[in-house]
């Protein structure tokens, strides 16, 4: 087997692992096994390439950690599929996601350290957190409306738009704030899933947490309309005098 193909393989393999785990646990059903491996086989397939299209011969060790944070914003996956059916013990899948949140807080100190960073792997950090977040809203869109899955579409609306307006699609400057609130997103929402606060109090919670991030994605989109190139206005058609040929004289 390729080394490029090991990690992503690993990370099924680990997927897989987990989901016959909480199937033990939290009695995982027939639609958090579907949906659980099909994460799994997305999330392969989807690395792999990626691996694949940057020259990258092996995941680095900041990637392995944000690739066992995958593995358990599977398992969240999963238990949120299986919610639609029936109860499931919330413990678990609030366990898994706060250990995914915690996990966040790790790779980048060992990309850095390792001198490992990369656009492949900030990228495939950045994809879990929006994963992550989507799936909570999702759980969270029954108790307190579907407005909350506004939370966890406002990334993927951003990429939809990106295919529409080419001016969208420019590389934004780094910016710690717009992690700052992407982090907020993933401990808000897992304390609303925990249900430890009141509803009133955990709703406006809520809506404080999806204000930043219409500020942070609107900060975004506001720098990209600044820095769109006009289109090209359309030149004159260069025109040359046309010299009059000499008359022929007659002998």
């Amino acid at each position: 087997m390729p080394a490029f193909r090991t990690g992503p393989t690993v990370g099924l393999i680990a997927q897989t692992l987990l989901l016959a785990a909480l199937a033990v646990a939290a009695g995982l059903g027939p639609a958090g096994w579907l949906v659980g491996l099909g994460y799994g086989i997305v999330t392969c397939a989807v690395l792999t390439r990626g691996l694949h299209r940057c020259g990258a011969t092996a995941l680095g060790p900041a990637d392995r950690v944000t690739l066992a944070r995958a593995v358990l914003v599977g398992g969240v996956t999963a238990l949120v599929a299986d919610s639609l059916s029936r109860d499931i013990p919330v413990r678990i899948l609030v366990a898994l996601a706060a250990v995914a949140l915690v996990l966040d807080a790790v790779d980048g100190k060992v990309a850095r350290r390792t001198g490992t960073c990369s656009p492949f792997g900030a990228r495939f950090d950045m994809e879990v957190d929006a994963f992550l977040i989507l799936v909570l809203s999702a759980y969270l869109a029954r108790p307190f409306g579907a407005w909350v899955l506004a939370i966890g579409g406002m990334r993927y609306a951003f990429l939809v738009a990106g295919w529409a307006l080419p001016w969208m699609r420019a590389q934004l400057p780094p910016r710690y704030w717009r992690k700052v609130v992407a982090a907020t997103q993933g401990i808000v929402l897992t304390v609303a899933a925990a249900g430890v606060l009141p509803w009133p109090l955990m709703a406006t919670v809520l809506v404080g947490a999806l204000a930043l991030l219409v500020e942070s994605f609107g900060h975004d989109v506001g720098w990209l309309w600044r820095q769109r190139r006009p289109a090209a206005l359309p030149q004159p058609r260069a025109t040359t005098a046309r010299v009059p040929e000499p008359e022929l004289v007659r002998a």
